[in-house]
């Protein structure tokens, strides 16, 4: 499954904006995005919370307008959010989702409260936290690519999901990575195998060519 990062954005003033938001949605992409507090609630913003930031509440009322089914990806972005993230995701029903990139200890609190969540893998976390715990793996590569089919492979042969992070996404190119992947996984189709990208279109008709 193709995931949006941020949204489907055209320009970067878009990025995490309801507009962002209902594009994806009804182009049929899952979405990933960010989850910090701000004033005792839960809010949509990947670096500092203001008063313009989208409550999380109106963020998942509006995922529940559209497919239920398409995933979402919840960047943790603060310490602490897991009670009041539970109760969100109980009272809107959201089942297709997972968190990650917590701290170490504020993962103990989502693995107690039994929350889907993805550890991390890249080249400075090559023994990923809370593997056997977690439901999936989040893969990254800020400076090289490392990502190999087999390593993949390897994780979905552990019951594990994946969620690659695209090259551009660290401003490098996704051709010839796409192209790797494509020979060996169906990102428009698969429930398990994951690609976050800021170029979600893109993705979809790369990956519906023929090799």
């Amino acid at each position: 499954m193709i995931l949006s990062h941020r949204g489907f954005w055209e320009i970067e003033s878009e990025k995490n904006t309801v507009k962002a938001f209902k594009k994806s949605f009804s182009l049929g992409f899952g979405t990933e995005t960010d989850i910090r507090d701000y004033k005792g609630k839960l809010v949509i913003s990947h670096d500092i919370a203001n008063e313009d930031s989208i409550l999380a509440e109106d963020f998942l009322q509006i995922y529940n307008q559209y497919d239920k089914n398409l995933p979402l990806a919840l960047n943790i972005k603060a310490d602490g959010l897991q009670n009041k993230l539970e109760n969100l995701l109980t009272r809107f029903e959201i089942r297709n989702y997972f968190v990650f990139d917590m701290s170490i200890p504020d993962t103990i609190g989502y693995l107690k409260n039994k929350l889907n969540f993805f550890t991390r893998e890249s080249e400075y976390e090559v023994n990923p936290s809370f593997y056997q715990e977690s439901k999936g793996v989040w893969l990254d590569e800020f400076n090289k690519h490392w990502i190999t089919p087999q390593v993949i492979k390897n994780h979905l042969n552990n019951d594990k999901q994946v969620c690659i992070v695209s090259p551009e996404l660290h401003k490098r190119s996704y051709d010839k990575e796409w192209r790797g992947y494509r020979e060996n996984f169906d990102f428009n189709n698969s429930l398990s195998v994951h690609i976050c990208t800021d170029l979600p279109l893109t993705a979809k008709n790369f990956f519906n060519e023929k090799n």
